[in-house]
């Protein structure tokens, strides 16, 4: 680890799926799944899960605070448990998969702190929140096959986290619960035929296409960011193109087999809004895709607003 970056811990229940959700973010160095909080040293999988070691399944995460703040990171973690859950996390039960935030600092600790008193002020769950804010203790990585083991295991890794309850938990607690009639009275038909009815608006008849600006570009529906301007191009196409999103947990891809061809739709993670496609036509410096995206399934928030708005933490990408 060097000078600028740092290390958060998190206990989240089982550590196959603390993983995914952090990785490859702008400023995430590493993330790694081990065992921290217990009585004994060098413990192993096998050990912990008898429950007689005191160790949780947890992740440490190297990260640059000047690019992802830890702010943004225990917010993450909150999106990824129930903190009501006193005897484990969805399926998995005992105390090695109950949730905790190990801070390593003072700094760290405030932060963990008032993070969690604004969830509790959120009246967002019926239960009390019980995730520990604990001091940190040695980290254990564990060993190698649990490292990334969604990539190892994808199969596998995805029916475990939808068959525990994990992934639907997220969706109907952080994602946004629609109203269709107040989303059209909010929305322009346009907005609202292409996010909610996966409809494409006119090449070149569209608000973005050519617009150049330096901001990001968020979703209409849930302000959630999705793209920047760096990463803009003109594609030719008739519709904003950029290479990639800001952080590529913000976009689902699904397999779009509509009008006789085989495609790959986007749709924002939040706010599940239709965006557009991908396709593998990109610039090829630039990692060889071009997501396609709906000018009407966006909303523009030009530099110098992004703090003022909320996204400051963004402001990065332009430095």
């Amino acid at each position: 680890m060097d000078n600028q970056t740092k290390v958060a811990t998190f206990a989240g229940g089982c550590f196959w799926c603390m993983v995914e959700p952090f990785e490859e973010r702008p400023g995430i160095i590493s993330v790694t799944s081990g065992y921290t909080g217990g009585h004994t040293d060098n413990p192993t999988y096998m050990s912990v899960i008898t429950e007689t070691t005191g160790h949780r399944e947890a992740v440490q995460i190297e990260y640059d605070p000047d690019i992802f703040p830890y702010e943004r990171l225990v917010e993450l973690f909150w999106q990824q448990i129930d903190p009501t859950d006193a005897g484990g996390q969805f399926a998995d039960r005992g105390e090695s998969y109950t949730t905790a935030i190990y801070y390593h600092d003072e700094e760290q600790k405030k932060i963990a702190e008032e993070s969690k008193q604004q969830l509790e002020a959120a009246n967002k769950f019926k239960e009390p929140i019980v995730t520990d804010i604990l001091p940190s203790q040695t980290f254990y990585p564990a060993e190698e096959k649990h490292q990334n083991y969604h990539k190892k295991n994808s199969y596998h890794y995805k029916r475990y986290k939808k068959g525990s309850g994990r992934q639907d938990f997220i969706k109907n607690t952080w994602g946004v619960k629609k109203d269709l009639r107040d989303l059209k009275k909010k929305l322009t038909p346009i907005q609202y035929q292409v996010t909610q009815e996966n409809g494409t608006e006119r090449p070149f008849q569209n608000e973005y296409h050519d617009f150049e600006e330096e901001g990001i570009y968020v979703d209409i529906v849930s302000k959630e960011p999705l793209f920047s301007s760096k990463d803009k191009y003109d594609a030719g196409c008739g519709w904003p193109s950029f290479t990639k999103p800001i952080e590529k947990q913000q976009v689902n891809e699904n397999v779009d087999m509509t009008h006789g061809m085989i495609r790959t739709e986007v749709r924002s993670e939040k706010g599940d809004s239709h965006l557009g496609h991908v396709f593998e036509d990109g610039p090829a410096d630039k990692g060889g895709l071009r997501y396609c995206i709906n000018s009407a399934a966006l909303e523009f928030i030009p530099k110098d607003e992004m703090e003022e708005k909320g996204y400051e933490y963004l402001l990065h990408l332009f430095k």
